[in-house]
């Protein structure tokens, strides 16, 4: 007999399958560049946008016209964008690790109960350090921000499930106390 969907409580490695679900999802991000997509400029306009000078701009229009050059395809720093995903990739990377090890540990002493909430803390810090990453990828590249959004809530979702993780360690440390 199954129990009704709103009446199921979560299961206990619920943090462990939305950081999966997490990483996936980031790496499917990372794999299209954020969505940043390349443009094409046309050359008439390139002179005003980069606020060249009359002679400069006029040298310019011409050696397109000789080239035949008419339009530019421009696109985002790619430098900028490899950083980026570096450093997703590699807060990604120490989540699962941090995850995996606190996981890993079930305490039977204080030590141990110490070492494994030291790693549930570096998990939580992942995630935010992946909240910040996402907040400054948001307000300097060209994309609407709402298309980032998605991936902000999976990461505020996997916070709050590492916070009610260590919570119900608690029980734990008043097993141990006896």
């Amino acid at each position: 007999m199954s129990v009704i969907k709103n009446k199921r409580s979560l299961s206990e490695l619920e943090f462990f399958h939305n950081a999966i679900k997490l990483r996936k999802e980031m790496t499917s991000l990372l794999l299209r560049d954020f969505g940043v997509k390349a443009r094409n400029k046309d050359t008439q306009v390139l002179p005003k946008l980069y606020k060249m000078e009359k002679e400069d701009g006029e040298a310019f229009l011409k050696l397109c016209e000789q080239y035949k050059i008419t339009s530019m395809l421009e696109t985002y720093p790619e430098w900028l964008i490899r950083e980026f995903r570096e450093s997703i990739l590699q807060n990604l990377r120490e989540l699962m690790k941090n995850i995996t090890c606190a996981n890993s540990i079930y305490p039977v002493c204080r030590a141990e109960l110490t070492e494994r909430r030291i790693y549930q803390d570096r998990a939580i810090g992942n995630c935010e350090t992946l909240l910040q990453e996402m907040a400054y990828a948001m307000s300097v590249l060209p994309n609407d921000a709402n298309k980032y959004m998605g991936y902000v809530d999976i990461i505020q979702r996997e916070i709050a499930l590492l916070k009610g993780w260590r919570k119900s360690d608690n029980k734990l440390k008043a097993k141990l106390k006896k």
